[in-house]
């Protein structure tokens, strides 16, 4: 059975959390890592900071370029992506859409959507719209579905053509201030669309991002990436079978996978004796690829966190009242550690401006876990 320090040192070596991915790019950076989920939080920002020292203002100038951009991709959710992986990205969100099936149920006819489509994509042809001027741009093709529609999450029919249309590659979702870490978007044209030449079928879209997954993050289980693919069973054997996973041992009953020449690399391994502190966003992929239970019983993390060569150490928010980090270790400090929160809080104080997790994070909301870092702390 593999080592468990060990283990963990790999999984951060993979990630590129090693220092083995400073001085790289942004697009390179999500290749190694994986993409970087986004849900209107600093993650994306804290996995390139940590990773490459890259500042939001670049990250943002490689968004504006298309270098790296925010899409729906793996089961419908959005993450960050480089380039390279667009097309793969939005092949496999594709089917996904549950605000559709939804509305289904409202009266909504793929015909009708079709349609509303055809005129989003007719009003973004004089330029960007944010949501309200499309609207009144598509007339009596967006329909309100009122009070029904509020209670199932769906208002109008416009955001089901938007979905659709960014699945489909048409159109992308433009931040009006150029950031990952808000929620206010205007709509545009892409052209040329990244899936016009993409020729793989989904059989072999699966495949390719089972490849990639387990590049990232393996070893892993086959139930790991059917939480991230979205893929039932059945889906995803047949998208692994032509990988020829190899298997190892991690704990009984706990078998993980790498893909073929990982092992021997896994077993050459060495294990950094020197501490490599990086302080995370609470959703970065070295913690979302693995759905295993990192913190107190749990899968998803209270707070932020602080790892070292893999391993969850510490826990932090940041504290917007303060313009600081709230912090607590699970080791004995030391002045690397210090040393890596500070570096962290001048980051987010000087270019981010706050930490939020996700989207309806607030720093009235943060509160009570700020306190409970600054309690643990002074009690450790």
């Amino acid at each position: 059975m593999a080592d468990a320090s060990k283990l963990s040192a790999w999984y951060a070596h993979r990630q590129g959390l090693d220092g083995s991915l400073e001085g790289k790019s942004s697009a390179e950076v999500l290749q190694r890592a994986g993409w970087a989920r986004s849900v209107a939080g600093v993650s994306p920002y804290l996995g390139l900071f940590s990773r490459a020292g890259i500042t939001r203002e670049q990250a943002d100038a490689d968004a504006a370029k298309l270098h790296i951009y925010e899409l729906p991709s793996a089961r419908g959710c959005t993450y960050v992506l480089p380039a390279s992986d667009f097309a793969l990205g939005l092949a496999a969100g594709r089917g996904f859409n549950g605000d559709m099936k939804a509305a289904v149920k409202l009266g909504v006819t793929e015909k009708e959507i079709a349609k509303l489509c055809d005129a989003v994509l007719a009003a973004l042809e004089k330029g960007a719209l944010d949501p309200e001027a499309l609207r009144e741009a598509t007339g009596k093709a967006t329909r309100n579905l009122g009070e029904e529609g509020k209670k199932k999450g769906v208002s109008t029919t416009l955001p089901l053509a938007l979905g659709e249309l960014q699945a489909s590659g048409d159109i992308r979702r433009v931040p009006a201030n150029g950031r990952f870490d808000q929620q206010r978007y205007r709509y545009s044209l892409w052209r040329p669309n990244p899936l016009g030449s993409f020729k793989l079928s989904p059989q072999e879209v699966h495949t390719e991002l089972g490849r990639k997954y387990f590049t990232w993050i393996g070893p892993a289980s086959t139930a790991d990436f059917q939480l991230f693919s979205g893929l039932g069973v059945k889906a995803a054997k047949l998208a692994l079978d032509p990988l020829k996973l190899e298997p190892i041992e991690v704990a009984p009953g706990d078998v993980r996978y790498f893909l073929p020449g990982d092992r021997s690399s896994f077993d050459a391994f060495k294990p950094p004796k020197t501490p490599r502190y990086s302080l995370l966003g609470s959703i970065d992929s070295i913690f979302i690829l693995r759905r295993e239970k990192v913190f107190g019983g749990l899968t998803d993390l209270p707070n932020h966190a602080i790892i070292d060569r893999g391993r969850l150490i510490g826990l932090w928010e940041y504290d917007l009242a303060t313009e600081s980090i709230a912090w607590t270790s699970f080791i004995k400090k030391d002045k690397a550690l210090e040393e890596a929160v500070t570096r962290t809080e001048n980051f987010v104080r000087e270019q981010l401006g706050d930490a939020r997790s996700f989207s309806l994070d607030s720093p009235k909301s943060r509160e009570p876990r700020i306190q409970a870092l600054r309690k643990a702390a002074a009690s450790a």
